[in-house]
């Protein structure tokens, strides 16, 4: 698949805003430190699409992304965040819940975490409600250069053994700094929006 444009198509801090339309969805989940804003740009080949920040949880609403006037890339908020209040998180954790419980558009979610450490009891609970919801169970593993390349098999083992995934086909590791993995991602991506 060949991204031919993206357009920032909505921007949602309630569940009112959600787009409504029939396109269908792709949404990424993953911590607030994990890279998602620098995948997203880094995959769409866009600099500055999605905003990224040292500081972690820059993203605080749903941000829905229009590829090809074909269907949408979904940027949920990072959950584990930090220096928010608890009344901020439970804002953020209710819209996240809105949109995965309650979205038909919804096709796939690929779950992103950091390649360079074992998930967290977070990832596992998302990772959990991805299977239990009946989608795939796909794995971005970002930050792949940040390992030395010979350490790949045991990240990856690390990642299956924690998340209990059998398939190590399941898993892609990425960098957004070289894009590895990306048209591999793009294949995926087309095959889901095409089944």
């Amino acid at each position: 698949m060949k991204i031919k444009s993206v357009n920032l198509d909505q921007v949602a801090g309630f569940s009112s805003q959600f787009p409504n339309d029939n396109f269908e969805e792709i949404a990424f989940a993953g911590r607030s430190n994990v890279g998602k804003s620098s995948f997203i740009n880094s995959f769409l080949d866009k600099k500055n699409l999605a905003k990224t920040s040292s500081k972690p949880g820059k993203t605080k609403t749903i941000n829905f992304y229009k590829i090809n006037d074909k269907f949408r890339l979904v940027d949920l908020p990072g959950y584990g965040y930090a220096k928010v209040s608890k009344k901020e998180k439970e804002k953020w954790n209710n819209l996240i819940h809105q949109y995965l419980y309650q979205r038909e558009n919804l096709k796939e979610v690929f779950l992103l975490v950091d390649i360079r450490h074992a998930p967290t009891k977070q990832d596992k609970e998302m990772y959990d409600w991805i299977i239990d919801s009946g989608f795939t169970g796909f794995v971005i593993a970002t930050k792949y250069d940040k390992i030395p390349k010979t350490h790949l098999k045991k990240h990856i083992k690390e990642i299956m053994k924690t998340l209990n995934i059998d398939d190590e086909g399941l898993i892609f590791a990425y960098s957004s700094t070289t894009s590895h993995n990306k048209n591999v991602l793009l294949e995926q991506v087309e095959v889901i929006i095409n089944s």
